[in-house]
C-alpha cells in the first residue's frame, strides 16, 4: 500500500506518506533495528530449512511434521526476503521522489528567476531604445544648430565684408573730401590773388 501510494498520486495521500517516511527515516536506529530483526528471522529460517534437509538426508525420508516445518520456514523466509526487498524499494522510491520534489522546486525558482531576468532585459531594452531615440534627437538638434551656426558665420562674414567695403568707401570719400578741400583752398587763394592783382591794376 505504501509503495502504491508513492507511485500513484491520490489527493494529499502521497504527501502524507512522504512526511511519515521522513519521520521514520529520521529515526535511523529504529529502521536499523527492524531491518536487523527481519534479517535475523530470515537467517534463522534458512538455518531451520538446512537442518530439516540435513535431517531428512540422514534418515532418508522427511516426516510429515518436518515437511510442515520446512514449508513454514520456507514461507517465512520468502516473506522476509520480499519484505526486505519491498522496504528497499520503498526507501529508493522515497529518496528519488524527494529528489524530484527538490528539483521541481529548484526548477520553479529558476523559472521565476528566468522570467525576472527576461522582464529586466525587456526593461533595459526599452530604456536603451529611449536613450537611442534621445541620442538621435540630440544629434538632429546638434546638426540643426551646426547648420544655423554656419549660416550665422556666413552672415557674419558677409557683414564683415560689407563693413570693410563701407569703411574703404568712407576712407575714399574722406580722401576725396580732403582733396576737394585742398582744391577749394587753392582756388580761394588763386581767387584772392586775382582780386589783389585786379585791385592793383585799378590803382
Amino acid at each position: 500500500m505504501v509503495a502504491f501510494l508513492l507511485m500513484v498520486k491520490i489527493g494529499p495521500l502521497r504527501e502524507l506518506v512522504m512526511k511519515c517516511l521522513d519521520q521514520v527515516k529520521m529515526r535511523k536506529g529504529t529502521v536499523l533495528t527492524i531491518a536487523g530483526t527481519i534479517s535475523a528471522i530470515l537467517f534463522s529460517n534458512f538455518i531451520s530449512i538446512i537442518k530439516i534437509q540435513n535431517k531428512g538426508a540422514k534418515i532418508g525420508t522427511i516426516t510429515p511434521m518436518d515437511q510442515v516445518l520446512w514449508r513454514t520456514n520456507l514461507l517465512e523466509a520468502t516473506l522476509m526476503v520480499f519484505l526486505l526487498f519491498l522496504g528497499f524499494l520503498i526507501d529508493r522510491m522515497h529518496h528519488y521522489l524527494r529528489k524530484l520534489i527538490v528539483l521541481r522546486n529548484t526548477t520553479g525558482s529558476s523559472k521565476k528567476e528566468f522570467e525576472r531576468l527576461e522582464k529586466e532585459k525587456l526593461q533595459l531594452k526599452e530604456k536603451a531604445d529611449k536613450v537611442a531615440e534621445e541620442i538621435e534627437s540630440s544629434q538632429k538638434e546638434i546638426s540643426s544648430l551646426t547648420e544655423t551656426l554656419k549660416k550665422v558665420k556666413l552672415e557674419s562674414e558677409e557683414k564683415d565684408k560689407r563693413v570693410e567695403t563701407a569703411e574703404a568707401h568712407v576712407a575714399a570719400l574722406q580722401k576725396q573730401a580732403a582733396d576737394l578741400l585742398l582744391e577749394y583752398d587753392r582756388l580761394l587763394e588763386d581767387n584772392q590773388n586775382l582780386q589783389n592783382q585786379a585791385h592793383g591794376y585799378r590803382s
